[in-house]
């Protein structure tokens, strides 16, 4: 790894996750090799205090956690990854409105004699956690963390309606956990995200191979809603459900190299899968951003989108990461 690519992480030999605690021990380890007066280079010596000026104060973190959107990684000094960070080529499954250089029809090219992994395999962790045991190198999450499908639950946020916000977005959890996650080892779900748009509230991000579904949630009445692009209508009433399409678009810029994807999940108060009915005025196209979708539609499409990826049972563990830092 260059040190010119070598994040505040990777200086201090820690984890993304790492505690106040344990930047404070890595940074006195890390200063007491590097010092000039211990026969360090000085060069190193400022990379390590930087590191630990910015991760030892929680602001400052966050904004450097944020960066990698920004244009600089918190694994890598520039948008360019680190050795560690870096992918198998020709893993990509561009989004649908990217730029024809790197379009679905490049990048889903098989290569021959390359058997094509099934969303039922066995989870594969990139970069391979086996790789640092070898270098010696700290991963950027701890192995028994990655291997875990759901993290997060769902918070608290705000005073009012926040009892309802809780049980809308339970059932998601339960409906992802019990329909997707066993037919798909390596698929993560993180509950409760920091959103890069506009630092709001993601519900829910669903991450499996090289494929990202952001969840908002919604609770109605059964019967039957017409969804018109932007609005649920019943009854002459309308409805509008979370604003996901920026929060999409947002998370497609940073993470380049993943298909991201919308849904909103209508549930019925009466725990009916299958209700409300939502009827669309107009056929759902190619550059629709969002999905609208009762629990019924959520399991089937979103089981669907993940596993048909050119990758479904991979681990990309460094969007695992930066997820990770990015929840409440």
């Amino acid at each position: 790894m260059t040190q010119g690519n070598s994040s505040h992480y990777q200086v201090l030999r820690i984890p993304v996750t790492a505690t106040d605690k344990e930047i404070k021990v890595a940074y006195r380890k890390a200063a007491r090799t590097a010092h000039p007066d211990h026969g360090g280079d000085p060069a190193a010596f400022r990379r390590v205090t930087l590191a630990y000026e910015t991760l030892i104060d929680a602001r400052s973190r966050a904004d450097y956690d944020r960066s990698y959107g920004r244009g600089r990684g918190p694994f890598g000094g520039t948008s360019d990854p680190g050795p560690s960070d870096t992918w198998p080529s020709g893993h990509e499954d561009a989004h649908f409105d990217a730029p024809a250089a790197g379009s679905r029809a490049s990048a889903n090219v098989r290569r021959p004699n390359t058997p094509r992994n099934t969303a039922a395999d066995a989870p594969v962790y990139v970069p391979p956690f086996e790789q640092y045991a070898q270098t010696g190198e700290v991963p950027l999450i701890p192995e028994e963390l990655a291997r875990q499908q759901v993290h997060g639950l769902p918070r608290k946020r705000g005073i009012f309606g926040a009892e309802a916000r809780i049980q809308r977005e339970m059932r998601t959890v339960q409906l992802i956990s019990r329909q997707i996650l066993p037919a798909i080892p390596a698929a993560r779900l993180l509950n409760g995200l920091r959103s890069p748009a506009d630092n709001s509230s993601i519900d829910h991000v669903v991450l499996a191979g090289y494929r990202m579904a952001v969840i908002g949630s919604m609770l109605l009445p059964p019967g039957a809603y017409a969804w018109n692009g932007s609005s649920l209508t019943h009854g002459g009433r309308s409805i509008a459900p979370p604003q996901l399409a920026h929060v999409v678009r947002r998370m497609q810029d940073i993470f380049p190299e993943l298909n991201v994807t919308g849904w909103t999940v209508v549930h019925s108060t009466d725990g009916n899968l299958h209700e409300p009915v939502i009827d669309r005025h107009r056929r759902t196209g190619a550059h629709d951003t969002v999905q609208v979708v009762n629990g019924a539609g959520l399991a089937r499409g979103l089981k669907q989108f993940l596993s048909s990826g050119p990758a479904p049972n991979t681990v990309a563990v460094p969007v695992l990461a930066r997820l990770l830092r990015g929840m409440h």
